[in-house]
């Protein structure tokens, strides 16, 4: 939080009584995150800054009468380029939940166009109302056997740790080359741990005793547990418990009953992957307090969790309080229990009001124009309209025509036996089965009855003509098929159909696109999203973004699709070969346990 000698010499004459208050915010109850009781008293507000709490006098006067004041919550760790939306877009949703502040990590732009990636997305973010923090990568590729758009090792991460935004480096996933020493891994801990920042885990999967090599290696989180024990071996570890609510992952009611009033102080919330429907529809760090108020945890607890907890985790240490040199990021609540927000401020502006736009703040002329110069450009010279957020230009989908023999699986003489991916709504881990499954011509059939539908991956980085197929069960798809571009990490073309015709029709269209999701029925596209910033992300504003997906995913029951879990984002993951077990690259079937590529017929 940087000041000098004019601001620090003015917050103390504030403090003081000796001049007014930017702003005063009166007759509130505010929640103490510190003490972990409420409080009354007066809060002011100088430059951004919070001054004093008690009795004060201001420039301007809030009346918080029958409201409750929390800080602003905080995000440990999301991937914006789930909700496929750009920084500044996705900043404009989350303020709208009470989210002042958000630890973002890169890693899904970066594996399409690397360090150009995470530089476009920190040129976006620049002029955003929210405190966007970064942690670089770990893991471009995923792992050894991925074939993605980039790689980055510890040399071209190091010079982004300059950037005052940059915290740290982000979910290491790949465990073993942690346990096994690879110099390229321990090169990138190494430069992390010596330029001072924090280093975030993602132990799926892992056991206990595998926990000491993350903590060994200075890895003091992790997002990744999906029970009570796995959450108590990590706190017993001293590693923070970053508990996990978004669109895919739900692990938020496995997970409460490990946070007690003795640990809870180690535990924080993430989204981690959420999209944009659920972000407007459900919410963000505000769910997650919502919903475990409901579970049964003290709402005092909870909001700790939301604030003072994320913000220690990253050593913020001007964010997660409503107290004298803090940040003023606070929220004004109707009711703590329900997290009601009427009012969100940020460096003591309001940002949101919920009487008022349903976006942010703004003045509307008699012509219904907007005439209002947003408050975070006010000290800035506003960017022309035309001028582009960032000039580096990101790569477009590069991949060969997909063909029949490309993605047919052949099957031995007789009934074949074969591994099948079985999807866990709610999770992102994956179970196997072995099955018989139809076929034609020596080929597997997709069973319509029996749920086992085709499943491709096609790599669209380099032109290599990558394809494999595998057979996968609980999409539920009568006909057609859907494809998409964002499938974590590598982000190849990934699509999912009930017949052959319609999985390459689906991935033609997707290449058309430039990038995006498709649903397809019968050969003929009957909606889309487009994609072009990477084959991730929307150039258009959440509202358009968020009316599309309405439309893609309105588009799915006549596919007879599963209503069990977003469909795209569960497609999205079963490419995701750090999570257990079955998973699809553009090389093959892979097993999580044994760490390698297996056929998909199944040894007799």
């Amino acid at each position: 939080m940087p000041t000098n000698l004019s601001t620090l010499s003015k917050r103390i004459e504030v403090a003081a009584k000796r001049l007014p208050a930017d702003l005063v915010v009166k007759n509130g109850v505010i929640v103490n995150v510190f003490t972990g009781e409420m409080m009354q008293g007066d809060i002011a507000v100088v430059d951004g800054i919070i001054a004093g709490i008690g009795s004060y006098e201001g420039k301007e006067i809030i009346d918080a009468s029958g409201r409750v004041i929390v800080p602003g919550f905080i995000d440990g760790h999301v991937h914006i380029e789930s909700t496929m939306l750009l920084p500044s877009e996705f900043a404009k949703v989350s303020l709208r939940h009470g989210v002042t502040a958000a630890v973002t990590d890169p890693h899904e732009i970066a594996n399409v166009a690397g360090v150009d990636g995470i530089q476009y997305l920190l040129d976006d973010a620049e002029q955003v109302p929210l405190d966007l923090f970064v942690m670089l990568p770990s893991c471009v590729p995923a792992t050894p056997t991925e074939n993605n758009g980039a790689v980055l090792d510890a040399d071209k991460l190091a010079p982004f740790l300059s950037d005052p935004r940059v915290l740290g480096l982000a979910e290491v996933m790949d465990f073993p080359s942690v346990a096994n020493g690879s110099p390229g891994m321990l090169a990138k801990l190494d430069t992390i741990r010596s330029g001072g920042g924090l280093i975030d885990g993602h132990a799926a999967g892992i056991g206990r005793e595998d926990l000491n090599i993350y903590a060994a290696a200075n890895i003091r989180t992790d997002h990744e547990a999906v029970n009570v024990q796995e959450a108590r071996d990590r706190l017993d570890m001293g590693m923070y418990l970053m508990i996990r609510e978004g669109t895919v992952a739900k692990d938020l009611k496995a997970l409460l009953p490990a946070v007690t009033p003795s640990n809870s102080r180690r535990c924080l919330f993430v989204t981690d992957d959420v999209l944009l429907d659920d972000l407007i529809e459900v919410g963000s760090i505000d769910h997650c307090v919502r919903l475990s108020i409901a579970e049964g945890l003290d709402p005092i607890t909870a909001v700790q969790m939301a604030t003072l907890n994320a913000a220690e985790c990253f050593g913020l240490r001007h964010l997660g309080a409503v107290a004298p040199g803090y940040q003023a990021d606070f929220l004004l609540l109707d009711d703590l229990n329900d997290v009601a927000i009427h009012q969100v401020y940020k460096k003591g502006l309001c940002v949101f009001d919920r009487k008022r736009d349903a976006r942010l703040n703004v003045d509307l002329d008699e012509n219904g124009e907007d005439t209002t110069v947003p408050w975070w450009l006010q000290s800035r010279q506003p960017i022309p309209v035309e001028a582009p957020k960032s000039r580096i230009a990101l790569p477009h989908l590069n991949a060969k025509p997909v063909t029949l023999g490309d993605i047919e699986i052949a099957l031995p003489a007789g009934s074949a036996q074969c591994h099948v991916i079985e999807v866990v709504p709610g999770s992102l881990i994956t179970e196997r089965s072995i099955q018989s499954v139809d076929e034609q011509g020596g080929f597997f059939q997709p069973s319509i009855e029996r749920d086992l539908l085709k499943m491709v991956v096609a790599e669209r980085h380099r032109a290599t003509g990558n394809a494999a197929a595998a057979i996968v069960r609980g999409f539920g798809l009568k006909r057609g098929a859907i494809a998409t571009t964002v499938a974590h990490d590598s982000h190849n073309i990934v699509a999912v159909g009930a017949s052959d015709a319609d999985i390459l029709a689906a991935i033609e269209h997707v290449v058309r696109l430039d990038g995006g999701l498709v649903v397809v029925e019968n050969g003929e596209l009957i909606a889309s999203l487009a994609l072009p910033v990477g084959g991730l992300m929307s150039d258009k504003p959440y509202e358009d973004v968020y009316a599309t997906m309405r439309e893609v995913n309105g588009a799915l029951p006549r596919l007879g699709a599963s209503k069990e879990f977003n469909l795209f984002l569960m497609l999205s993951f079963l490419t995701l070969t750090v999570i257990p077990e079955l998973k699809l690259t553009d090389q093959g079937l892979y097993e999580f346990s044994s760490g390698s590529y297996i056929g998909v017929v199944a040894e007799r």
